[in-house]
Protein backbone atom coordinates (compact mmCIF):
# COMPACT_ATOMS: atom_id res chain seq x y z
CA UNK A 1 0.00 0.00 0.00
CA UNK A 2 1.44 3.34 -1.02
CA UNK A 3 2.01 6.21 1.33
CA UNK A 4 -0.59 8.37 -0.45
CA UNK A 5 -3.21 5.64 -0.08
CA UNK A 6 -2.41 5.29 3.63
CA UNK A 7 -2.61 9.05 4.07
CA UNK A 8 -5.96 9.15 2.26
CA UNK A 9 -7.38 6.44 4.55
CA UNK A 10 -6.02 8.26 7.61
CA UNK A 11 -7.41 11.63 6.54
CA UNK A 12 -10.84 10.23 5.73
CA UNK A 13 -11.34 8.58 9.11
CA UNK A 14 -14.16 10.13 11.08
CA UNK A 15 -11.97 11.11 14.03
CA UNK A 16 -9.61 13.23 11.92
CA UNK A 17 -12.46 15.07 10.24
CA UNK A 18 -14.20 15.59 13.61
CA UNK A 19 -10.96 16.97 15.02
CA UNK A 20 -10.55 19.38 12.11
CA UNK A 21 -14.11 20.64 12.50
CA UNK A 22 -13.55 21.03 16.25
CA UNK A 23 -10.39 23.07 15.73
CA UNK A 24 -12.11 25.39 13.24
CA UNK A 25 -15.14 25.91 15.48
CA UNK A 26 -12.86 26.35 18.49
CA UNK A 27 -10.86 29.07 16.74
CA UNK A 28 -14.04 30.90 15.77
CA UNK A 29 -15.43 30.53 19.29
CA UNK A 30 -12.14 31.82 20.71
CA UNK A 31 -12.57 35.01 18.70
CA UNK A 32 -16.09 35.41 20.08
CA UNK A 33 -14.81 35.04 23.64
CA UNK A 34 -11.98 37.50 22.93
CA UNK A 35 -14.52 40.05 21.73
CA UNK A 36 -16.82 39.37 24.69
CA UNK A 37 -14.04 39.98 27.17
CA UNK A 38 -12.40 42.94 25.41
CA UNK A 39 -15.58 44.71 24.27
CA UNK A 40 -18.21 43.80 26.88
CA UNK A 41 -16.64 42.67 30.16
CA UNK A 42 -13.40 44.64 30.49
CA UNK A 43 -14.76 48.17 29.83
CA UNK A 44 -17.09 48.13 32.89
CA UNK A 45 -14.33 46.59 35.01
CA UNK A 46 -11.96 49.30 33.80
CA UNK A 47 -14.51 51.97 34.70
CA UNK A 48 -14.91 50.55 38.19
CA UNK A 49 -11.14 50.54 38.66
CA UNK A 50 -10.50 54.12 37.62
CA UNK A 51 -11.89 54.55 34.13
CA UNK A 52 -8.80 53.38 32.24
CA UNK A 53 -8.55 50.91 29.42
CA UNK A 54 -7.43 47.72 31.15
CA UNK A 55 -5.31 46.68 28.17
CA UNK A 56 -3.08 49.72 28.80
CA UNK A 57 -2.14 48.84 32.39
CA UNK A 58 1.58 48.18 32.49
CA UNK A 59 4.77 48.71 34.44
CA UNK A 60 7.67 50.13 32.41
CA UNK A 61 10.97 48.42 33.10
CA UNK A 62 13.12 51.19 31.66
CA UNK A 63 11.83 54.05 33.81
CA UNK A 64 9.72 55.67 31.06
CA UNK A 65 6.53 57.57 31.86
CA UNK A 66 3.36 55.70 32.80
CA UNK A 67 0.99 57.90 30.82
CA UNK A 68 1.73 56.43 27.38
CA UNK A 69 -0.40 53.88 25.59
CA UNK A 70 0.92 50.32 25.83
CA UNK A 71 1.98 50.19 22.16
CA UNK A 72 3.99 53.40 22.54
CA UNK A 73 5.57 52.24 25.80
CA UNK A 74 6.66 48.97 24.15
CA UNK A 75 8.44 50.98 21.46
CA UNK A 76 10.47 52.74 24.15
CA UNK A 77 11.50 49.56 25.97
CA UNK A 78 10.40 46.52 27.92
CA UNK A 79 7.17 46.64 29.91
CA UNK A 80 5.19 44.25 32.09
CA UNK A 81 1.71 44.43 30.54
CA UNK A 82 -0.30 43.08 33.47
CA UNK A 83 -3.57 44.56 32.18
CA UNK A 84 -3.22 42.66 28.92
CA UNK A 85 -2.28 39.53 30.87
CA UNK A 86 -5.39 39.89 33.05
CA UNK A 87 -7.58 40.25 29.95
CA UNK A 88 -6.10 37.12 28.35
CA UNK A 89 -6.42 35.23 31.65
CA UNK A 90 -10.10 36.16 31.81
CA UNK A 91 -10.49 34.96 28.18
CA UNK A 92 -8.97 31.63 29.19
CA UNK A 93 -11.19 31.21 32.25
CA UNK A 94 -14.35 31.90 30.26
CA UNK A 95 -13.28 29.62 27.41
CA UNK A 96 -12.27 26.82 29.82
CA UNK A 97 -15.62 27.12 31.64
CA UNK A 98 -17.60 26.91 28.40
CA UNK A 99 -15.57 23.92 27.19
CA UNK A 100 -16.09 22.24 30.58
CA UNK A 101 -19.85 22.75 30.27
CA UNK A 102 -19.82 21.33 26.72
CA UNK A 103 -17.83 18.24 27.79
CA UNK A 104 -20.18 17.79 30.74
CA UNK A 105 -23.20 17.95 28.42
CA UNK A 106 -21.69 15.45 25.96
CA UNK A 107 -20.86 13.07 28.82
CA UNK A 108 -24.43 13.35 30.10
CA UNK A 109 -25.81 12.63 26.62
CA UNK A 110 -23.52 9.61 26.24
CA UNK A 111 -24.67 8.23 29.59
CA UNK A 112 -28.29 8.64 28.50
CA UNK A 113 -27.59 6.85 25.20
CA UNK A 114 -25.59 4.03 26.80
CA UNK A 115 -27.19 0.69 26.01
CA UNK A 116 -28.85 -1.04 28.90
CA UNK A 117 -27.13 -4.08 30.33
CA UNK A 118 -27.98 -7.15 28.30
CA UNK A 119 -30.91 -8.98 29.79
CA UNK A 120 -30.42 -12.49 31.05
CA UNK A 121 -31.47 -15.06 28.50
CA UNK A 122 -34.96 -16.41 28.94
CA UNK A 123 -35.17 -19.89 30.44
CA UNK A 124 -35.48 -22.61 27.83
CA UNK A 125 -38.96 -23.70 26.85
CA UNK A 126 -40.47 -26.93 28.15
CA UNK A 127 -39.88 -28.62 24.78
CA UNK A 128 -36.15 -27.88 24.95
CA UNK A 129 -35.92 -29.11 28.56
CA UNK A 130 -37.72 -32.33 27.62
CA UNK A 131 -35.46 -32.89 24.58
CA UNK A 132 -32.37 -32.35 26.76
CA UNK A 133 -33.63 -34.88 29.30
CA UNK A 134 -34.22 -37.42 26.52
CA UNK A 135 -30.72 -36.78 25.12
CA UNK A 136 -29.14 -37.16 28.53
CA UNK A 137 -31.00 -40.40 29.25
CA UNK A 138 -29.97 -41.85 25.85
CA UNK A 139 -26.33 -41.08 26.62
CA UNK A 140 -26.54 -43.12 29.81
Amino acid sequence: MGMMQEFKEFAMKGNVIDLAVGVIIGAAFGKIVDSLVADVIMPPIGMLLGGLDFANYYVPLNGQAHNLALAEAKKLGAVIAYGNFFTILLNFVILAFVIFQMVRLVAKLRRAEAPAAPAEPAPPSEDIVLLREIRDSLRK
